[in-house]
């Protein structure tokens, strides 16, 4: 037989997962947060970060046929990424299906990843399902396990919505996962294009697309400003 390839990323490599949803969204954005070490809070970031201390909030918990796994370390050396599922859920599978097994629990189970969001916001709605289909990717190389779906929790309505990781899904997970890894190793940060969905960013300020987009480069606007 032949040899399992060596993967691509080695632990030292691995690039946080929860700046998929940052680069999904605008790469401007992973940039100033994860090149330059910017980062503001806004109303729509704090909700988020409240949302989620809730979820991360306690360790582990069982119901009526689900056990109920929170802030789970994940990483994937094929995809380069590491970080944490929100919650994760596992059913117990039928005699013959593919499942993992959990410490101290019988049986084989089937995990269902969520991930939870502050409110029904459309432009951010596909950062969160990459987010959410790369958490399912690495657990699948964690478990050696096929995970076919997950869900979005709405934290405003308190609703779920089914997130189904087919092929497109994933491949738009590998390609922001290069694309990071791309953007690091050229430690460079993308100039501005502004769009609707900057008003919303918590790094607008910052970031300043309306201005700094106005000039052919970033070097441009600065140097304007030293002759100011």
């Amino acid at each position: 037989s032949k040899p399992m390839p060596e993967p691509p990323y080695g632990e030292d490599d691995l690039l946080p997962l929860s700046g998929l949803q940052h680069i999904a969204f605008c790469e401007r954005r992973w940039a100033l947060i994860h090149l330059e070490n910017q980062w503001a809070e806004n109303q729509f970031t704090a909700e988020g970060r409240v949302l989620h201390e809730r979820a991360h909030s306690a360790e582990i918990e069982s119901r009526p046929g689900v056990l109920i796994r929170r802030t789970l370390s994940l990483h994937s050396f094929r995809l380069g990424l590491s970080g944490q599922a929100d919650i994760l859920e596992f059913e117990p599978v039928k005699p013959g299906e593919a499942g993992a097994q959990i410490e101290k629990r019988a049986g084989l189970w089937r995990p269902f990843p969520i991930e939870y969001k502050r409110r029904k916001d459309r432009s951010a709605e596909s950062p969160y399902r990459i987010q959410l289909c790369a958490q399912a990717m690495c657990l699948e190389e964690m478990l050696g396990i096929r995970i076919n779906a997950g869900a979005i929790y709405d934290g405003t309505t308190r609703r779920r919505t089914p997130v189904s990781f087919d092929q497109d899904l994933r491949s738009a997970v590998e390609r922001s996962a290069a694309r990071m890894h791309e953007l690091k190793r050229l430690n460079r940060t993308p100039s501005p294009v502004y769009l609707p969905k900057c008003e919303k960013c918590s790094l607008l300020e910052i970031c300043r697309p309306r201005a700094i987009a106005k000039w052919r480069s970033v070097d441009d606007y600065f140097a304007e400003m030293l002759r100011e």
